[in-house]
């Protein structure tokens, strides 16, 4: 029996399409459940109605890969056509209410997940029903989701300024120059250590492109100081339990080693040139128009800035002085 508009509306459910749409995305059903809190049986059950409903398979595995088949194909261009509608509807009827609603999808480069859940809280307490998700990815990756226009905002540094962006500076981000705690180097006066001297002691470093590690190489193009790192890192916090460990020093953002600071497991050692001073931006493509949910967190970050600086700068310098 063909089918028609009736007995589709009466086969299929929402969740059978936010099953469909996670499985379809993630290219698994184990990864599926996990982002919706089913078992992978349950997704199964889901994927297994809704394929009797449209009377067509949606996925089929070949070997041990998960492919979706030309039906799921179209069912997923209508999937999301029927997803932005839902959104579109739900921002609309906040408005009718005299409340922003809607989606925010925000990217934050791997440096600026430390403050990201901050400047959140006070938003989603404006903006309740604001629906926010957050992507933490490389600078390159952010550079990326940019260009190919994914996301609502993303919140770097190093903003390129050969490309057609709004940005909005509401950071500083300080990079600072890190050694463990017992570590040679805090003997030498600042006189005794140079920058390159520094540089030289088994510098650890993110990978090419991220934005801290573009930061320093600038500055040592500026400064004619060799840069020769004795190891690459994938992330922030990876290098910085190197340098606990021992593994060498590094050039760090101070909002992400608040407490090992605080603790004495890192020292920021005093020389000239650092630290480097950068800020973190709110950048979207020029030609982008807001959603309201957009415009919203634009207007909160720049009604707030000066806030933000006492809330993670002057913090962090107050817990260090109580403990030197």
């Amino acid at each position: 029996m063909p089918l028609t508009i009736k007995n589709i509306a009466t086969r299929l459910t929402f969740r059978q399409l936010q099953v469909f749409k996670a499985v379809y995305e993630l290219q698994s059903y184990s990864k599926a459940g996990e982002l919706l809190g089913l078992t992978q049986p349950a997704v199964s059950s889901q994927m297994r109605q809704l394929e009797q409903g449209l009377d067509q398979p949606l996925f089929e595995y070949v070997g041990r890969r998960l492919f979706c088949t030309a039906a799921g194909e179209r069912l997923s261009e209508s999937i999301k056509r029927i997803f932005i509608e839902l959104s579109d509807l739900q921002t609309d009827l906040g408005a009718l209410k005299g409340n922003v609603a809607g989606e925010l999808k925000l990217v934050a480069v791997n440096t600026a997940q430390y403050m990201v859940p901050y400047l959140l809280r006070a938003f989603l307490d404006l903006h309740p029903h604001v629906s926010v998700r957050v992507r933490v990815v490389n600078r390159a990756t952010a550079l990326q989701r940019l260009n190919e226009n994914n996301d609502d905002l993303v919140i770097m540094g190093m903003v390129p300024v050969d490309k057609p962006l709004v940005s909005l500076p509401f950071l500083d981000n300080e990079l600072v120059p890190v050694v463990p705690d017992g570590h040679p180097l805090l003997k030498l006066s600042q006189a005794e250590l140079s920058p390159q001297l520094f540089l030289d002691s088994q510098l650890l470093v993110r990978e090419s492109g991220s934005g801290s590690r573009l930061a320093l190489e600038r500055h040592c193009q500026e400064q004619r100081l060799r840069f020769t790192p004795s190891m690459e890192i994938g992330s922030n916090d990876a290098v910085k339990h190197a340098v606990i460990a021992g593994l060498g020093v590094a050039v760090l953002p101070k909002l992400s080693i608040g407490a090992e600071l605080q603790l004495g497991r890192l020292k920021i050692v005093d020389i000239d040139g650092f630290p480097l001073r950068r800020s973190f931006c709110v950048v979207h493509p020029q030609a982008k128009h807001p959603t309201p949910a957009m415009q919203a967190f634009l207007d909160y970050i720049q009604q707030n800035i000066k806030q933000f600086e006492r809330m993670f700068i002057t913090n962090i310098n107050n817990e260090l002085n109580v403990c030197s």
